[in-house]
């Protein structure tokens, strides 16, 4: 089942502001929250379609990537490690900080989030760059990269304690993560509950910190991280790879992989969306005569016929020699156009042979010739090709 439109699942314009955005989020967000609509499964895959689309629209870059790509833009399949939606936290996470922690105690009672406790914070996204060669982009690459980014300390193994004797409950909250306040209003009494001030919503406290991490949890160093990029991928393109960005604090989650597509140049191609187009110089005589020529592909090499009286700008279609589209079964051609090469220095003899052809009757352009008395330009005989 394809998802739906992220401001369609909003009811929000392409020109709404994040405010609107939040407003919208919020609206619907109440509406169909687990806790409100116990063993609901349509309201709860609503919840998480309206936090994805949320986290997307809200989020500057990945609204821009959204706006450019659509869904193929976000790394849409779970495959290769990239999309598959948002983890459960990460959703409750959005939601907390859209309504605030008061307001999420006071509504669902800290249900929301499991056990009221809080891992630590979670790491912040790392944003790559990635070269892509033509061949890299047509058949889909892995690709090993070293990057220098916060990893979990291998001491404490993220628990940012000297050793285990070193962490105990938190005295304020007990070790639920939170505090309940009851207050007396003209309505009667009403409960509100806060994140702990003082484990910050751990509901532990570490007593002493680990040596190596100083109590956080993580180290930077450099990490090599195999990414597998699908075929068919543009340049700009962004893709996420979900948890291998930096290290959380004290346990927390790991931030996303940002990986931007950069697509190298190819020395002889040339790419139109699919397509991939490449001119081929031939001499005078070939084109008159006929012959077979060698062009690159994206691939390799392939063979073509020259027929005779070919005339100069005649493009040739390589049918599925171009890209493949993302995520689909869609693929492009090479479009290969013939150009006359005209030689700059010539002998007396092969000046005298161009005279005497010049003369012929053999020679003068053709009326039936369309390409030669019409000035058109590349891109239309490019719909000739597909004709």
């Amino acid at each position: 089942m394809s998802k739906r439109d992220y401001y369609e699942v909003l009811g929000v314009s392409r020109s709404s502001s994040a405010d609107e955005i939040k407003k919208a989020y919020r609206k619907i967000a109440m509406q169909f929250h687990p806790d409100r609509n116990p063993g609901d499964k349509a309201a709860e895959e609503k919840f998480k379609e309206a936090a994805e689309a949320y986290d997307v629209l809200s989020t500057p870059d990945k609204k821009a990537q959204y706006d450019r790509f659509g869904h193929a833009g976000m790394g849409g399949a779970a495959s290769g490690g990239f999309g598959g939606g948002m983890r459960m936290e990460d959703i409750f996470q959005n939601f907390g900080d859209v309504f605030g922690d008061d307001m999420f105690g006071s509504f669902f009672g800290g249900g929301g989030r499991s056990g009221g406790r809080r891992q630590g914070a979670r790491g912040a996204n790392l944003r790559v760059k990635l070269k892509m060669s033509f061949a890299d982009i047509a058949n889909g690459a892995n690709k090993k990269i070293k990057v220098k980014k916060y990893v979990s300390c291998n001491t404490c193994h993220g628990s940012g304690a000297k050793d285990s004797k070193s962490v105990q409950t938190c005295s304020t909250c007990g070790g639920s993560g939170q505090v309940r306040k009851v207050t007396n209003t003209f309505l009667g009494q009403m409960q509100t509950v806060t994140t702990c001030p003082h484990c910050n919503g751990e509901g532990t406290q570490i007593t002493a910190k680990c040596g190596t991490c100083k109590g956080e949890g993580r180290v930077y160093d450099e990490d090599t991280i195999s990414i597998d990029i699908p075929a068919g991928v543009q340049d700009g393109m962004q893709l996420s790879m979900g948890g291998a960005g930096n290290a959380g604090e004290r346990g927390g989650p790991p931030g996303d992989l940002l990986i931007l597509i950069e697509e190298e140049k190819h020395p002889h191609l040339r790419r139109n969306d699919l397509d991939v187009i490449y001119n081929l110089n031939l001499s005078f005589p070939d084109l008159v005569l006929g012959t077979h020529a060698e062009v690159p592909t994206i691939d390799g090499k392939a063979k073509i016929k020259i027929p005779a009286g070919t005339q100069s700008g005649k493009i040739f279609k390589l049918k599925g020699k171009g890209f493949p589209a993302f995520q689909s079964y869609e693929k492009g051609d090479q479009l290969v156009q013939v150009n006359a090469w005209s030689p700059q220095n010539l002998s007396d003899d092969e000046k005298n042979m161009l005279e005497k052809m010049r003369d012929s009757q053999n020679f003068a352009p053709g009326a039936e010739s369309k390409d030669v008395k019409e000035d058109r330009s590349f891109f239309d005989k490019i719909k000739d090709a597909f004709s």
